[in-house]
């Protein structure tokens, strides 16, 4: 356990008095009053997760639903002991249970919807106690103000009735006083009134005796008398008879429902404590998105790294961040170098960061941060700096010290600030040296500051320890507060009075007095912040490279993903202009073959030669160029080889027809209905007869087919056949220049007339068609008109 003190040093429950600001109920900031860091690995690295948890939602939702909570465990526990519960408390617990059921079904919405998982959060969802039929009879006696409900009992029901009833009556009755003649003499103000519980006028006192009765009250002059008319007297008892029923049934009404949460009263516990949980994990998330913190990682072996970490309780625009590793090669740091430079604010950052990561808070760090879980966390921290206390004795500093040389271990973090301050320079090094040499040799992870030049090498002949200084801007005159590990601190004290005006000579004659030793140090010092800042600019410059080769690679992918999504589209674009093609010349072809049939028609079934020969050229013309018809080609190559009588399909056209003869290696004659065309072989795709049909005759386009008949039978015949056998006889009927034909499906199920039906609707040359009459078959005949 973190120790009362080192939480109050390092001020750690200012940041808990920040996170309850975020809390959204009075059960989240009672939650947060009792949070204190945990010293149990698993436990720590579960509060972490609830809290990243709490984070994504966040990030993905904008907020959570935490409205309408109420801590009603006091209510729960006074229903559990027999007390009886107010409608505003019942209200309460209503609401409660409402919020909870609103939070659950916002939770499974999350974990449903969005690509993330929030384990922790649905664990705690399915711990909610359901409580929705006590919610629902609360809602059914009681409205949202706290009020009980006319429909929460018959008896109130009816009781309310002739109470408004009575109220009526004697406000009717008062209302003829208020408006009679002798109203405005007799009375004060014409108005109706309430005094203890009954209604009431306001007499002038010198007429109380007109209207007799009651006189209940009367104002501060005595000149107006408040006075309950005999008229009235009764019906006010009745009246007041009445409230004591309403009353005692609200009673019993109430005495009811809290016998309910008794029965509850577990659960209801349980649901407080689950809801205050989920409250203060999103109030951490909250703090954390405010504050730009992060999830850290958590390990067991004393590692700390914290990237870029700011003092949470500096404001962030004034925040100076540092980056600060040690715990495996190197456990002690001791920090050197002036006032005002911001050791000791380092010293709290590491403090306060490992303190607030074991409770579960995200840290002011960047992504990447590591902190270590300690048992135990010690603090000396001096009193000039510190935010509550205002000064700091040599004394108080060794009680402190002698206590924490008592309690740790090698899992304790130990905060040494101003070590062995407060007293004689040199008993006062060698004290802090001494201290230093005894807490690190045991394991521990030791920070510290100093003022004193004896301890500037401390780290040089002691492996496992590093000296560290804050760097001062001589430019400047002012402390940047940047941390440099590996560098001590120097003293600034000659630069500073050369900037400020002293005189050269008085200079050169104190550095006289400091001994080669000194200068040297200084050199040395000097040096290794030049090559400090030196390695700090080369990586800077070398994160904006990586930062720029990053943006390049990024712009690379959009190109390359918009060019994939041009792509995409000028394919789309090239097969909607084929189409397009395709559909013109389906048309085109379409229009030739009716111009034919029509041709047909006008000239009594003659079509001259010529006119043939100059329909089939201008279908060619109509052929697309079509690269799909040169991979058909290969595909007919490897399929059957054609020969006379097959019936094949001509894809630029999409018609079915017949092969008549060859004609050359790769040409073909085609019977295509009344069309006889040549057509190449790589335009054909042979069809596989459903059944052997007969070969039409070339010279069937030269006149009328005498063997149509006037009717077509189709009974017995399957969909598809039936489809196509009337396609054929309707072009022979047409040929045949016939007005009217008959189609016999048969009445049956009807499927087969109907099919028949929507395909002659379809049809471009039928006018009509309807059902035959008695002695024409009836509702199994279909009697068609042609154009």
């Amino acid at each position: 356990m973190i120790a009362e003190r080192a939480l109050r040093t390092l001020e750690y429950f200012k940041i808990r008095d920040e996170v309850s600001n975020y809390c959204t109920s009075s059960i989240g900031r009672s939650h947060i009053d009792n949070l204190i860091p945990s010293v149990e690995f698993t436990v720590v690295k579960k509060l972490l997760e609830e809290m990243d948890e709490g984070m994504t939602i966040l990030r993905l939702r904008g907020n959570v639903p935490m409205g309408g909570m109420t801590d009603i465990r006091p209510h729960a526990k006074r229903a559990q002991i027999g007390g009886m519960l107010s409608p505003t408390e019942l209200m309460e617990i209503a609401s409660t249970i409402r919020a909870s059921k609103i939070l659950r079904q916002f939770l499974e919405n999350v974990a449903e919807s969005e690509d993330v998982k929030i384990p922790h959060f649905i664990e705690k969802k399915e711990a909610i106690p359901i409580l929705t039929a006590l919610e629902h009879e609360i809602n059914d006696c009681i409205d949202e103000n706290g009020a009980v409900l006319d429909s929460a009992s018959s008896t109130l029901r009816s009781i309310r009735q002739q109470l408004r009833i009575q109220v009526s009556r004697v406000r009717e009755k008062l209302e003829s006083y208020t408006r009679g003649a002798n109203a405005a003499k007799m009375l004060s103000d014409s108005i109706i009134t309430i005094r203890n519980d009954r209604y009431v006028i306001p007499v002038k006192s010198e007429y109380r005796s007109h209207y007799g009765g009651i006189i209940h009250d009367q104002s501060s002059s005595g000149q107006t008398l408040f006075v309950e008319p005999s008229a009235v007297v009764q019906i006010n008892n009745d009246i007041r008879s009445l409230r004591v029923k309403e009353q005692e049934e609200i009673n019993r009404i109430l005495i009811k429902l809290t016998a309910e949460v008794e029965i509850v009263g577990h659960d209801i516990f349980v649901l407080v404590s689950v809801l205050g949980e989920i409250d203060v994990i999103l109030a951490k998330a909250k703090y954390g998105q405010a504050q730009k913190c992060t999830m850290p990682i958590i390990n067991n072996e004393g590692y700390i790294r914290l990237v870029k970490a700011r003092h949470p309780l500096i404001p962030l625009e004034t925040a100076v961040p540092n980056t600060i590793e040690f715990g495996k090669d190197i456990t002690t740091i001791v920090i050197t170098g002036p006032n005002t430079g911001g050791k000791t604010v380092t010293l709290k950052t590491v403090g306060l960061c490992t303190i607030m990561a074991q409770s579960g808070l995200p840290i002011p760090a960047l992504d990447g941060s590591e902190v270590a879980l300690f048992e135990s966390v010690f603090a000396d921290i001096g009193d000039e700096q510190s935010i509550e206390q205002s000064l700091s004795t040599f004394s108080s500093h060794m009680v402190n010290i002698v206590d924490i040389l008592k309690k740790y271990d090698d899992k304790s973090l130990i905060i040494f600030d101003e070590l062995g301050a407060g007293t004689d320079p040199q008993e006062g090094a060698a004290l802090a040296i001494s201290i230093l040499d005894a807490v690190h040799g045991t394991g521990a992870r030791v920070m510290a500051t100093t003022h004193y030049p004896e301890l500037k090498a401390y780290g040089y002949n002691r492996p496992g320890v590093a000296n560290a200084s804050v760097e001062f801007d001589i430019e400047t005159l002012s402390p940047t507060y940047k941390l440099l590990i590996g560098v001590p601190g120097r003293s600034n004290a000659f630069e500073i009075s050369e900037r400020l005006g002293l005189p050269a000579y008085i200079i050169n004659q104190a550095q006289t007095f400091t001994g080669t030793d000194r200068g040297e140090v200084n050199s040395m010092i000097a040096s290794l912040e030049n090559s400090r800042r030196q390695a700090e600019k080369d990586a800077e410059e070398t994160e904006a490279h990586l930062v720029e080769a990053r943006k390049v690679k990024a712009d690379v992918e959009l190109r390359l993903a918009e060019l994939e999504q041009s792509k995409e589209k000028l394919e789309q674009k090239a097969k909607d202009k084929a189409k397009k093609i395709v559909d013109e010349a389906r048309r085109e072809a379409e229009d030739i073959i009716s111009e034919l049939r029509k041709m047909q028609s006008n000239t009594h079934n003659f079509v001259k030669e010529h006119e043939l020969i100059d329909a089939k050229k201008r279908l060619d013309a109509a052929l697309p160029d079509n690269p799909v018809l040169k991979k058909q080609k290969k595909l007919n190559e490897m399929a059957k080889e054609l020969k006379s009588g097959d019936e094949v399909k001509v894809l630029s056209f999409g018609q079915k027809g017949t092969l008549l003869e060859k004609l050359s290696k790769t040409e073909w004659s085609v019977q295509i209905g009344m069309l006889k065309m040549k057509l190449d072989e790589s335009d054909l795709e042979f069809v596989k007869p459903e059944k052997q049909k007969q070969t039409v005759s070339v010279n069937s386009i030269r006149g009328r087919d005498t063997n149509v008949k006037l009717e077509l039978d189709l009974r017995g015949e399957r969909y598809e056949d039936a489809i196509m056998r009337t396609e054929k006889y309707l072009d022979d009927a047409l040929l045949s220049n016939y007005p009217r034909i008959s189609i016999i499906h048969g009445k049956g199920t009807g499927v087969l007339r109907q099919a028949i039906q929507q395909f002659l609707k379809n049809h471009s040359r039928v006018k009509s068609y309807r059902f035959g009459e008695a002695g024409e078959g009836g509702h199994g005949v279909t009697v068609v008109e042609l154009k």
